[in-house]
Parts: structure tokens; C-alpha cells; sequence
């Protein structure tokens, strides 16, 4: 391990500039190859302190409530788009002083804010989010074309004569796929809506692109977006907007070993938690890499790592070392810059890990954000 993460106080997050930027560097050739634009989901990270960084190669930021859209017309140059399954009357006047875009979930939710919204001083423009009914994620809670799904409209629910006012289409359909995925998508979209592509002037690809990852295929996206322009030559724009592929494999969560108990298993109790600090372990699920370490029972000695909450189900799972764990012990978490810091919560009254940049080309470490006591009492009164 490097022995300036020894140094850290722990938790931490740690973000590598270096390499975010190597991922910006790959998303910027994709809009170069094609004219896409593409956005930072913030749903998925939204480390603000790294968005001057992110501005100088994406379009904006994608939106799904109010605090996020503030953020990323606060600190992110460019366009605000906005995308939510519902609005709230309060909070409708606010966003027009800010958004560039405003995707409708529903032609009830259009209808609502119409004039609203086209009575605004600002040129803001407005879309509709469709939904093809087809399904690329295995994981029925991240599926937004599941049965039953809220999200987007269906065919048979579309109104083609109501589109005054509509100028683009949205949908969202994928979650950490390849561009095969997208391939597939395209197809059962067109079929259903392609009449009404040709009377749009954008269209948003959504999220869930993993772009930034070594086995993903970049000429065939590149290939589709270009297609897609050829076949619809009204449109000014095609934008993405994925917010896992920004920051996918920039980040680690390092922990520290508090204590090491025996319940038929080895436990190791860490000061990071599943429950709080790395949600998606639980609620995925799934089992995140840790640095020098293997299966269980790969390696000599096999150990169930656990958080400190009193939640009996804060596990992160089991794990064999080369070494028996001490005390003190330093353990680095891989790929931990998303869906990490924005689902993170103050469960027990736990803190929240700090926010550790890191300038590969200076080989220095920044402490962005330590948070403190009152972050927590702040929350609730």
C-alpha cells in the first residue's frame, strides 16, 4: 500500500484526479467522434470540488431535484438538464430561474407546468421521458423498463397530438451495461417513437453507458450515435448522461481494522460500514474489491469484514489476506467515487467518511471535507 494512505485518517474517501481525468479524457473523444454531448448524472456522483475538472470536457449536469440542480448550476459551467419522476408546485419557479432543460415524466405532469414554464422569461427547452418496456438490467431495482415501472411513458399511454411545446425525447433504459445494450434499445425505441424522433430536435440516450470501462466497446457507440444522426437529421443534439462512467474506478474508500471477534468466523469490525457508507453493497447487492485481498479461503487467513453500526446485516462481505489482520490495519476498497458519497447516510450517528483528493501530477493529498458533529445534529431537529 502507499505509504502516504497510511497517513490518512480513516474513513476517507479518496478521489485520483489523475485518473478521473483519464475517464473525462475518453468521454471527450466520444463527443469529438460524434457530436454528442455528454452530461454528468449527478445522481451518481456529485463531488463538486472536482467539477471545475469535469467542465472542461462535459456539456453539464443532469438533475433530478432541486438541491441537485442548485449544485450544478453553482459550480458546473455549461447546461442543466433536469429529469425527475414527478415536481412540486414550490419548487417549479426555481427551477426555470436555473435549468436549461426540463424532462416530463408524464403528459400530466406537462399539462401541469406548461404555461408555467413557457410563460418564463428564459428559453428553456422541454421533453418528454418515453419508455420502451425493454429490458437490459438484471437487477429488478435498478431496471427503470421493469413491470410496473413509473418511469417514462409507455407506448400505448404516448399522445402523439399533444406535442405542442416538446421539443425532445428522453430515455433511460440501461444500468452499467455495454454498448451492445444500447444496440438493442435503439432498435425497440424507433419502432415504438421514430415517428415522433423526426419531429424533435434533441434526444437524451439517458444513463448507465459504462463508457469509461476497459472492455467497453467505444467504435460501436461511436458508430450508433453517428447512425442515428444520419437517420434523423432534424436533430441538433443526441446528449448521454451517465454519471457511473465519470468517476467509474477514480475513487477508493479506505478503512481502518477497530477490532477482530470470533463467531464461528473470524470478524474483523472496520470504521466503515456497508449500511452507511457503501450502500449499494446491501442494497445491489454486490461484493466490492479490496486491494491484496481474495476469496474467502483463497488466501491463508479468511476473515467477514463488518461495519461499525448496530445494524446486524452491516457486512460487507468475506475475505482471505496473505497475513493475519491487526488492529490498525489499513484496507482499501476499490472503485468507491460513486454512488458512494451521494447515498452515503449518517445512520447511528456514524460519521460520514472524509473527502480526500488526490493530484497524481503533484503526488499531493488535499482533505476536501471532514465532516463533523453538527453535520449530523443539522440533519434532524
Amino acid at each position: 500500500m502507499d505509504d502516504a494512505l497510511d497517513k490518512l485518517a480513516t474513513p476517507c474517501y479518496l478521489i485520483n484526479l489523475g485518473l478521473l481525468k483519464k475517464n473525462l479524457e475518453v468521454l471527450k473523444e466520444v463527443q469529438a467522434r460524434t457530436g454528442c454531448k455528454i452530461l454528468l448524472a449527478q445522481k451518481g456522483y456529485a463531488a463538486w470540488s472536482t467539477y471545475d475538472l469535469c467542465g472542461q470536457y462535459l456539456a453539464g449536469t443532469a438533475a433530478s431535484s432541486l438541491h441537485e440542480a442548485k449544485l450544478g448550476n453553482e459550480y458546473f459551467p455549461g447546461e442543466v438538464h433536469l429529469c425527475a419522476p414527478a415536481y412540486r408546485d414550490d419548487e417549479m419557479d426555481e427551477y426555470l430561474r436555473i435549468v436549461d432543460h426540463i424532462i416530463f415524466n408524464s403528459f400530466a405532469q406537462w399539462n401541469r407546468f406548461k404555461a408555467k414554464v413557457q410563460g418564463t422569461s428564459r428559453q428553456i427547452e422541454c421533453g418528454l421521458r418515453i419508455n420502451p418496456m425493454h429490458s437490459e438490467v438484471k437487477t429488478k431495482i435498478y431496471d427503470p423498463c421493469a413491470t410496473g415501472s413509473r418511469l417514462g411513458i409507455i407506448t400505448d399511454q404516448f399522445k402523439p397530438d399533444a406535442l405542442n411545446g416538446i421539443t425532445g425525447l428522453h430515455f433511460h433504459t440501461l444500468c452499467e451495461l455495454n454498448a451492445d445494450s444500447l444496440a438493442r434499445t435503439l432498435s425497440v425505441a424507433e419502432k415504438q417513437f421514430g415517428k415522433t424522433i423526426k419531429q424533435m430536435d434533441w434526444v437524451n440516450f439517458g444513463g448507465g453507458h459504462h463508457i469509461t470501462r476497459s472492455d467497453y466497446d467505444i467504435d460501436l457507440l461511436c458508430q450508433l450515435i453517428t447512425d442515428f444522426y444520419k437517420r434523423y437529421p432534424n436533430l441538433e443534439t443526441i446528449y448521454l448522461e451517465p454519471g457511473e462512467a465519470i468517476a467509474l474506478n477514480t475513487g477508493v474508500l479506505v478503512a481502518s481494522v477497530l477490532d477482530i471477534v470470533h463467531n464461528e468466523v473470524d470478524i474483523a469490525i472496520l470504521d466503515a460500514s456497508a449500511s452507511a457508507h457503501m450502500p449499494d453493497v446491501l442494497e445491489m447487492p454486490y461484493r466490492p474489491n479490496i486491494a491484496d485481498a481474495g476469496e474467502p479461503n483463497e488466501k491463508p487467513h479468511t476473515y467477514r469484514l463488518a461495519g461499525p453500526t448496530c445494524l446486524a446485516g452491516d457486512v460487507i462481505g468475506d475475505y482471505s489476506f496473505d497475513k493475519p489482520l491487526a488492529i490498525g490495519d489499513r484496507l482499501v476498497f476499490g472503485d468507491m467515487a460513486h454512488y458512494t458519497m451521494v447515498k452515503n447516510t449518517m445512520f447511528n450517528g456514524i460519521n460520514a467518511p472524509d473527502i480526500v483528493l488526490y493530484d497524481s501530477a503533484k503526488d499531493e493529498y488535499t482533505l476536501q471535507r471532514r465532516f463533523t458533529y453538527d453535520d449530523f445534529k443539522n440533519r434532524l431537529s
